[in-house]
């Protein structure tokens, strides 16, 4: 009964795929209330299969866990920031540094009359 019940969520997502390039002549609005209309039958439908309800308890305790966690103030926030905002420009200086030196090094190379 769950393979069916599958089978039935991808028949309701085509079929909303489906009624949109048929609806092709039609107002957008039309269009898009198709697919939506397939894929909200979709939903419900995985709603009663186990791998839907499996998915709906794991948002659910993923709800609960998002809930305890703690975000860090205001304070400690911008500092993160600013210490990696300084990490970047230290590290795209000390880049640009080495190409600079193995671009002179490479010129050299090339034209060793100069």
């Amino acid at each position: 009964m769950n393979k069916l019940k599958l089978g039935l969520v991808f028949v309701f997502i085509i079929a909303g795929v489906a009624g949109f390039i048929y609806l092709n002549e039609s107002a957008t609005v039309v269009r898009i209330l198709s697919i939506l209309a397939g894929f909200l039958l979709a939903a419900v439908t995985a709603k009663f299969t186990t791998q839907g309800q499996e998915f709906y308890i794991f948002c659910r305790e993923s709800s609960e866990e998002a809930k305890k966690v703690v975000w860090p103030s205001r304070k400690e926030t911008l500092q993160t920031s600013g210490v990696v905002f300084a990490f970047v420009i230290a590290m795209a200086l000390f880049l640009w540094l080495i190409d600079a030196g193995l671009m002179s090094l490479v010129k050299v190379m090339m034209n060793p009359d100069a």
